[in-house]
């Protein structure tokens, strides 16, 4: 999956930097067979942005009904990124047998 949008920081006790995925996208995930359906659980995913690839894992966010994707400073340093700025980002799913 390749798709943009903005950063933004989630304002609670630990503030992380996330991009929340499109919602068709985060539907076609979630109707898929990858991974875990119970709340709480993550999807691990490979993660492409810019020059940069990384293992990391996506969060289901039921209050914005979609899945987020949590960019840690050392991304957000090496690309140069901003709070409020719409990157492009692709995602590789890991399946089951991928984890195992």
């Amino acid at each position: 999956f390749t798709f943009e949008a903005p950063i933004w920081l989630y304002q609670g006790q630990a503030a992380w930097t996330f991009i929340s995925l499109p919602v068709r996208i985060a539907t076609q995930i979630h109707k898929s067979d990858v991974g875990p359906k119970k709340p709480g659980a993550s999807i691990r995913v490979t993660a492409i942005l810019g020059h940069t690839t990384w293992k990391t894992s996506l969060f289901r966010d039921a209050k914005r009904n979609t899945y987020v994707l949590p960019l840690k400073a050392a991304i957000r340093k090496k690309e140069l990124l901003r709070e409020g700025q719409t990157i492009e980002v692709s995602l590789i799913i890991e399946t089951r047998e991928d984890a195992t």
